[in-house]
């Protein structure tokens, strides 16, 4: 009843190439590569600008597949709902983290989520915050968790705000900034440092906190979102990084590392939030999830972990 071509184009937008997006769907490659140039020529402009590494939405696009991805939506509701009694929870719930580094403050929600409502998928994805929010609004998630200082650039995203996450700098046990008496910038900037993308505003602070020591930022920092990646850079040498104050009481982060003692910090707190694309509303699952959330939040606050 719908187009094919709805969802080879929606599927091409969420996973970057035509090669990807046929082994999803399940056709070949020629066949969507075909089925979107009829579309462009149809419709009278391209959706896609064609690169070596994949392909990237145009704005018009963008428009376009945020549309199309809309429509598919509904239609998968619609049959879904068409039966009495059906679930309104029931499906995947797709749900995107960034930086990945804080993938670990979904394990009290979604554990939460799946008791209350067993029928409910998840499907998570970590990246980058350019990769998130393009996933996003292309709908290839349905919810983005992440700083809500990055998410407040983009006008077409509704953010669900979080409380704030106070963050400080970690490394091994036996680093040899351990032995200073009381940790300055200065002595932050003696070393390497991992950054998650997407960490304004404290990408400027952290810039700053190298230039004031008179080096060169690029020479020291690094930009990983990948968690399990950073601890072990961490735990092997005398890299620091970043990590939230709640996470430093677990007892793997106290086995592996040691938080950097400062008189006082040297980052701003970051609010948190969920984001959603502004002209959809969220479906049940989505609020759901984003509940679950501020009920984990307000479990920190009261001590209850």
């Amino acid at each position: 009843m719908i187009d094919r071509r709805l969802q080879y184009v929606v599927s091409t937008a969420r996973f970057g190439s035509f090669t990807a997006a046929a082994e999803r769907v399940g056709v070949t490659q020629s066949a969507i590569t075909k089925s979107v140039a009829d579309l462009e020529r149809q419709l009278g402009y391209s959706i896609f600008n064609r690169t070596a590494r994949g392909v990237l939405l145009t704005e018009e696009g963008r428009i376009f597949v945020e549309r199309a991805a809309r429509l598919l939506d509904e239609a998968q509701e619609l049959f879904r709902g068409a039966s009495p009694g059906s679930d309104p929870y029931a499906g995947i719930l797709r749900i995107g983290v960034c930086p990945t580094s804080l993938e670990w403050l979904l394990l009290e929600p979604l554990s939460k989520l799946l008791a209350r409502h067993p029928k409910i998928r998840f499907d998570i994805v970590g990246g980058t915050y350019d990769r998130i929010v393009q996933q996003l609004r292309a709908g290839a998630i349905d919810v983005a968790l992440g700083y809500e200082a990055v998410f407040k650039e983009q006008p077409d995203f509704r953010r669900e705000p979080l409380s704030s996450m106070p963050t400080t700098f970690f490394v091994r046990h036996g680093h040899p900034i351990l032995a200073c008496d009381d940790v300055t910038a200065a002595d932050i900037a003696k070393y390497d440092l991992i950054s998650p993308s997407g960490f304004a505003p404290n990408d400027y602070v952290l810039r700053k906190l190298y230039e004031e020591a008179g080096v060169d930022p690029s020479e020291y920092i690094h930009t990983i979102d990948n968690f399990p990646l950073v601890s072990r850079l961490v735990r092997e040498t005398d890299t620091i990084s970043l990590v939230s104050i709640h996470y430093t009481n677990n007892p793997t982060f106290k086995s592996r590392f040691t938080s950097i003692p400062l008189r006082a910090s040297l980052l701003p707190v970051m609010p948190l939030c969920c984001a959603t694309r502004l002209r959809w509303s969220p479906r049940p699952a989505v609020r759901a999830f984003i509940n679950a959330c501020r009920e984990r939040q307000l479990m920190d606050h009261n001590g209850q972990t």
